[in-house]
């Protein structure tokens, strides 16, 4: 009976783990991390340039590798957040996909539509980014300077008077340029003619044959039709779009949020790192408690 205890595989694992467990005591091994602290070191610092740099065959600059730091530590915090939540049952990606539902439970956090003075005031604060372009009407006649010497100018001049008489636009060089184009943004203009010629636009007369107008392609006389000026929309043109991106804000912002009162209790510490990184940017040291 002892000699077949004996020939017991599993009595052998045993025994091999309590003697490695003890060899590690007796050698001074370092306790595991507590479940409330998170060890950045040299090695996970590594970790992340090699991964930088296979993407984008570069090393990170200082700021760059902050930001690396600051990623995986919320992830890390996310992903210890979200086990203590049983949320890893069945999943096999497990940390990021973790890291990720914690990310989707503090994005549903906020689901209620502002108010109409809250909304109002919002879009008040950040009205430009919904800018409308200045919308034209336009005609142009093409002038290769090349075509001309020393010249163009005066030939120039001299199209742009048989114009105002009423002759038929004759342009000089070949070229693909539309000669008018109907109700285009600046935008639109600026595509295709360039941001000189664009800009020439907002203060030329209506009506009547104006230039030379530079572009990248050559001078141009050109005749405003009609031009609408840029304005800030009025809410009601773009009530959808702006509650969007004002839900999108508060969410990103109860998401921070969050994620600040989570990172309060961890203590996280470096070790083994030659170039502390600070997980602010401020360069304040390797060690960053509550």
């Amino acid at each position: 009976m002892i000699k077949r205890i004996l020939r017991e595989p599993l009595l052998h694992f045993l025994i091999l783990g309590g003697l490695l467990f003890l060899a590690y005591d007796q050698l001074g091994g370092d306790a595991p991390p507590r479940p409330d602290e998170i060890v950045i070191d040299a090695v996970r610092i590594e970790m992340l340039q090699n991964q930088f740099e296979r993407t984008w065959q570069r090393s990170p600059t200082s700021s760059e590798l902050d930001g690396l730091v600051d990623a995986w530590l919320r992830e890390e915090i996310f992903y210890r957040e979200g086990l203590a939540l049983g949320l890893e049952q069945g999943d096999p990606v497990v940390r990021r996909r973790i890291a990720q539902k914690m990310d989707f439970i503090s994005e549903g956090l906020l689901v209620e539509p502002p108010d109409e003075p809250e909304l109002q005031s919002w879009f008040e604060e950040h009205g430009e980014q919904y800018w409308v372009d200045p919308v034209f009407t336009v005609q142009q006649v093409y002038y290769d300077p090349g075509r001309f010497d020393d010249e163009w100018a005066g030939a120039v001049a001299a199209a742009r008077a048989a114009l105002a008489s009423g002759a038929e636009p004759e342009p000089v060089g070949g070229s693909l340029l539309p000669a008018a184009l109907a109700d285009a943004s600046a935008r639109e203009v600026t595509r295709i003619f360039g941001t000189d010629f664009t800009n020439t636009l907002a203060d030329a007369p209506i009506g009547r044959w104006h230039g030379p107008v530079q572009s990248g392609f050559g001078v141009h006389l050109v005749r405003i039709e009609e031009r609408i000026p840029g304005r800030v929309p009025a809410l009601a043109e773009v009530r959808e779009e702006v509650e969007r991106d004002y839900l999108a804000q508060r969410r990103d912002t109860a998401n921070d949020v969050l994620y600040e009162s989570l990172r309060s209790r961890y203590t996280v510490r470096y070790e083994d790192v030659t170039a502390p990184v600070a997980l602010d940017g401020s360069g304040s040291g390797p060690t960053s408690s509550p």
